[in-house]
């Protein structure tokens, strides 16, 4: 069963599935559940039959389609929940799997504090639940009082330590519910001992449903192909375009068995490589030159990646950054080569240009990112000593607090991509004059919020130069440009070519 029904899970997980099933090596597809956006179940799922097609874009201008039908029952978790119930009762039933964002597992506010309907369903119990989380442990509650069996509870979501922070969840709300008594004799040492919580890496770009992608379909002979937005502002179509290369690291910790997905390419081994491959790709060779490309571009006034891997300074700056601020501490998993796969996303993936995502896309959520996709790195760089000399990682942090103005290099205002920190840091930033010179204490608290930085800039040695630098990017219309020309030219200059 999986949770998450949006691009990613009909473009990997499922298309996984349909391998199994076209080499005759699994008899059974998948039970997709939404419990967000439900629409993608009543105007995307069931009125194809619960089919997808699955159009790759390839560099060489081919598309590849393929009609996936692995998803055997499309539920919404609002009208459907004793269905899901149901399933989570069956003994056969080995994975559950999500693909919900990382915002899905969180229990608790920008504040720390527990969301108000979180808080409502943890007073109330397991047998009134209104939200995803808290229904979830209600239905492994169910399935340990029912048939006791043991289940993988399995992220697939981008996000670091992903199967942690399902775990974390769920065990608070089981503390909770544990305090308060609602929980049988034996019910949480179920979910200790016979829930498992595999860790896992992914990798695949599936960017919103592009226009160009359903006309040339309907050309085909393909109809109802239109892109929509649903009311909760998911961009979706029945076809679903992403890139062909794909990674899924999976910890292999499958209490009740599970599938074959080996055979479909899935690399299943142990904890620890699980989290060397996520390090390796979110803190170095892949997130952190996309969040690069997300600020810049939209500073710049790009609208796709593939045309940013045309501009002379964000190719430079990508290169030189993974060359000399982050393959220098990169973790080696072992199972994928951190070079091989740089080369692959720099030369190949971000510049397809038939892959159409945007920057504006991947800036969503920059202030939940950073953290990891700079921070990690850059405390390895502080244990070795080497953190005063980084150039271009403080250059995209400073990018990031001059993207926060909302106003691009030619001086034209633009939305900024949604952020829960948004509302917060924006007004600061948009107070600050165009050509205004500021200090370090102008700029606080933001410069010393370790969740947002993931590191001490001022033991790093960086935060004065953040501000210098957004100092350069504010100076008027074309400093972005010039300053990032700037740093990225005179940097790392003997590099080999």
């Amino acid at each position: 069963m999986h949770f998450g029904t949006g691009n990613i899970f009909r473009a990997f997980p499922a298309v996984l599935c349909q391998t199994l099933l076209n080499q005759g090596l699994t008899e059974t597809g998948i039970v997709c559940c939404e419990g967000y956006d439900e629409e993608i179940i009543t105007r995307c799922m069931r009125p194809f039959d619960n089919l997808s097609l699955i159009v790759t874009l390839c560099a060489n201008e081919k598309m590849e389609k393929e009609l996936v039908a692995s998803v055997t029952e499309s539920l919404a978790l609002s009208t459907d929940e004793d269905r899901v119930r149901e399933i989570f009762k069956t003994p056969s039933l080995q994975m559950v799997s999500f693909t919900i964002t990382e915002k899905g597992y969180s229990l608790r506010g920008a504040d720390r504090e527990l969301l108000p309907a979180i808080r409502n369903d943890l007073e109330r119990g397991p047998e009134h639940c209104t939200m995803f989380l808290p229904r979830l442990v209600s239905y492994c509650l169910t399935r340990g009082k029912t048939c006791g069996k043991p289940l993988a509870l399995v992220s697939m979501d981008n996000c670091s330590h992903n199967g942690e922070k399902l775990k974390l969840a769920v065990f608070e709300i089981l503390d909770a519910w544990k305090e308060k008594g609602y929980l049988e004799e034996g019910a949480y040492e179920y979910v200790q001992n016979h829930i498992s919580f595999p860790w896992s890496m992914i990798d695949k770009i599936t960017p919103r449903p592009h226009e160009s992608v359903q006309r040339a379909l309907e050309a085909d002979g393909w109809e109802d192909m239109a892109p929509f937005v649903t009311s909760k502002n998911t961009y979706i179509a029945p076809f679903v375009n992403a890139e062909k290369p794909q990674y899924l690291v999976i910890e292999d910790d499958f209490p009740n068995g599970r599938p074959c997905l080996e055979k479909a390419g899935v690399m299943f081994t142990s904890r620890e490589t699980v989290n060397a491959v996520e390090k390796m790709k979110v803190c170095t060779c892949l997130n952190p030159l996309h969040t690069s490309l997300a600020v810049f571009g939209c500073l710049l006034g790009y609208q796709s990646i593939a045309a940013e891997m045309k501009d002379e300074d964000l190719v430079g700056l990508t290169e030189k950054m993974s060359a000399h601020e982050g393959l220098p501490v990169v973790v080696d998993p072992g199972i994928i080569d951190p070079r091989a796969f740089l080369q692959e996303v720099l030369k190949e993936r971000f510049p397809n240009p038939f892959i159409p995502d945007t920057p504006q896309r991947i800036a969503t959520d920059t202030s939940q990112k950073l953290s990891i996709r700079f921070g990690e790195d850059i405390k390895l760089h502080l244990a070795r000593g080497t953190a005063h000399s980084l150039v271009l990682m403080p250059l995209v942090f400073a990018g990031w607090l001059r993207y926060l103005k909302g106003v691009d290099d030619q001086g034209n205002a633009f939305a900024c991509s949604s952020d829960p920190l948004l509302n917060k840091l924006q007004p600061g930033m948009q107070a600050i004059a165009e050509g205004a010179v500021v200090s370090a204490e102008d700029l606080e608290p933001t410069l010393s919020d370790l969740r947002i930085w993931g590191a001490d800039l001022q033991a790093a040695g960086l935060k004065e130069r953040v501000v210098q630098y957004f100092n350069e990017f504010n100076a008027g219309p074309g400093a972005v440009r010039q300053t990032l020309h700037k740093y990225v030219t005179a940097c790392y200059p003997n590099e080999p070519s």
